[in-house]
């Protein structure tokens, strides 16, 4: 009996797994994510590069958690660049998905703030960057 518990929770893991992976599969192809990522950047021709880092990155986070891989960094200002480039990832991540919905030019269109849309970027851009600094500043400490 304790087999077969054991044998069911690995299929379970197994299955969630692959439901989330196709999950993120389908929300970077459907979406086109990646290539209208290299198309800001003005590196389509690289976007390979994009989805092998993508690939590499998933694969290499995976195995970092299932094998408890842990690293010391040497110091606070390593750690500030890893988050710093994370953080710049992320955000790109999120401005092409919101692009690709066309979120923006619907909201503005609906609010009549199309002569403001500068405006309406800046402030979900420090208005993001802000309330990360507030949470990482002061509830994590």
């Amino acid at each position: 009996m304790h087999g077969a518990a054991n044998l069911f929770v690995a299929v379970l893991g197994l299955a969630g797994g692959l439901a989330v992976g196709s999950g993120l599969v389908a929300l970077l192809i459907v979406l086109d994510l990646i290539p209208r990522l290299a198309q800001i950047g003005n590196a389509y021709r690289l976007s390979v590069w994009f989805e092998t880092a993508v690939i590499c990155g998933s694969l290499y986070w995976t195995f970092a958690d299932f094998m408890d891989w842990t690293f010391k960094l040497p110091s606070g200002l390593l750690l500030g660049g890893a988050g710093l480039i994370d953080g710049m990832f992320v955000g790109m991540l999120a401005a092409a998905l919101t692009e690709v919905m066309n979120v923006l030019p619907i909201l503005a269109k609906r609010m009549n703030l199309s002569d403001y849309m500068v405006a309406l970027v800046m402030a979900m851009v420090l208005g993001k960057t802000l309330g990360s600094l507030f949470d990482w500043l002061v509830f994590q400490w």
